[in-house]
């Protein structure tokens, strides 16, 4: 199935604006991006926040900006940044592979909602301390995985969209070595459309090097 992992930037090239007229629609994340909210580390400034895959910026950009949030986003999507950047033209939007992030800055709350888990299971091995290395102390990352170690073809515009997740006790050993405490896990939540969802934060000083992934 890698070759299908490696179709993923295409297809939302592709099929992006489809995609983001389907995504408009619905909010089933609302109440952990209230949680997120909840737990971030005071700002004055506002709470810088990491979008990874943040699409067009609608629901969940759109909901963190009248939080009063200050949000970098990245996506592969040219359509899809362009969208966004019409939306919330004092944010900042980048066209970004998540799996070459290097931005150079810290924030206080990350998030990769429906976005990591379009990664085979080895990059998300090596994202986890990429992350780190992009989280302020006490930062905040939510994201979602599948409920179990596998990977999986959905469909998306006639094509194949690749799904992939490490096993829940992985995913804790790869947090932990990086520094992260898991502060809520839900696996298939009934109230989130059946996502299976992470809320954890970072402990300490980011690192300037980032810890080893480790393996299942």
């Amino acid at each position: 199935m890698q070759h299908h992992a490696s179709r993923i930037v295409g297809l939302y090239r592709r099929h992006g604006l489809a995609w983001e007229t389907l995504r408009r629609e619905g909010f089933v994340e609302r109440a952990w991006i209230e949680r997120f909210l909840g737990a971030l580390p005071r700002n004055p400034e506002g709470a810088r926040i990491l979008d990874i895959g943040c699409g067009g910026a609608v629901p969940i950009a759109r909901h963190l900006a009248k939080a009063g949030c200050r949000i970098t986003g990245i996506d592969t999507a040219p359509a899809l940044l362009a969208l966004a950047r019409l939306r919330l033209p004092q944010h900042h939007w980048l066209r970004r592979d998540m799996r070459r992030l290097a931005l150079g800055e810290r924030f206080d709350g990350i998030l990769a909602w429906d976005s990591l888990f379009h990664l085979s299971v080895a990059d998300q091995r090596r994202m986890i301390p990429r992350l780190r290395r992009h989280a302020a102390p006490g930062a905040v990352l939510l994201f979602s995985s599948g409920p179990r170690h596998g990977e999986a073809i959905g469909q998306f515009a006639g094509e194949p969209m690749f799904h992939a997740s490490l096993a829940p006790p992985a995913y804790r050993r790869l947090l932990a070595a990086n520094r992260f405490r898991v502060l809520a896990h839900v696996a298939e939540d009934p109230g989130c459309g059946g996502h299976t969802v992470w809320l954890v934060r970072a402990e300490g000083h980011s690192p300037t090097r980032a810890a080893a992934p480790i393996s299942t």
